[in-house]
C-alpha cells in the first residue's frame, strides 16, 4: 500500500530541514532552494510509490542528496567558462573568406567538428536558437554555450581555411 500524504503538509513539515541540509551542501541560497524544489518535484512524481510512511523523511533527504551529487557530476563534466575569458580565442574571419564559401562546404566542415562544439553551432546557426534555448536543450550553463560557440566557430574556420588551402594546391599527378 502506497503512502498517501497531503503535499502541502509534507512541504511545510520538511522544507526548513531540507533547505538547511541543502545549504550545508551547496553553501549557496539559490542552489539550496533549487535542490529543495527539485526534491519536492520528484516527490510529486514518485512519492506515491513509497510504502512506509515512517520513511518519508529518509526518502526526502536521500533524494535531495542524490540530486546534489548528480548536479555536481554535471558541473564537473560541463565546466562553466566565462565568455570574457575566451576573447583571445575568437576567430577573425576576413569577409573574402566568407564570400567564397558555399553551404555544402560549411555543412561538411560542421560534420567534422567534435559533438561538443557541433551541437551548439548547429542549434545557433541552423536552427536559430537563442543562447538560452541552447543552454536549456544541452543542459549546460549559458557561459558554456557561449564559449563552445566561440571555440566551435574557431575550429570551423580552421577546417574551412585548411580546405581552401588544400583546394588551391596544384595536383601533383
Amino acid at each position: 500500500m502506497a503512502v498517501s500524504m497531503d503535499f502541502e503538509k509534507l512541504v511545510s513539515g520538511y522544507y526548513g530541514a531540507l533547505y538547511h541540509f541543502a545549504f550545508s551542501l551547496t553553501r549557496d541560497e539559490a542552489d539550496s532552494c533549487d535542490l529543495v524544489q527539485q526534491t519536492f518535484c520528484i516527490w510529486a512524481r514518485k512519492g506515491h510509490q513509497l510504502r512506509d510512511p515512517a520513511k518519508v523523511k529518509t526518502w526526502l533527504f536521500t533524494t535531495l542528496h542524490r540530486e546534489f551529487l548528480s548536479a555536481r557530476r554535471h558541473q564537473t563534466r560541463f565546466t562553466h567558462i566565462e565568455l570574457a575569458g575566451a576573447d583571445a580565442e575568437l576567430p577573425v574571419v576576413p569577409p573574402a573568406t566568407v564570400n567564397q564559401l558555399d553551404t555544402a562546404q560549411v555543412l561538411a566542415a560542421l560534420a567534422q567538428l567534435d559533438e561538443i562544439f557541433r551541437a551548439p553551432v548547429a542549434l545557433f546557426y541552423l536552427q536559430d536558437c537563442s543562447y538560452n534555448e541552447i543552454a536549456e536543450i544541452l543542459e549546460v550553463p549559458l557561459g558554456t554555450v557561449k564559449s563552445r560557440l566561440t571555440r566551435g566557430l574557431g575550429r570551423l574556420q580552421e577546417t574551412l581555411t585548411a580546405r581552401k588551402i588544400e583546394a588551391q594546391k596544384p595536383n601533383n599527378l
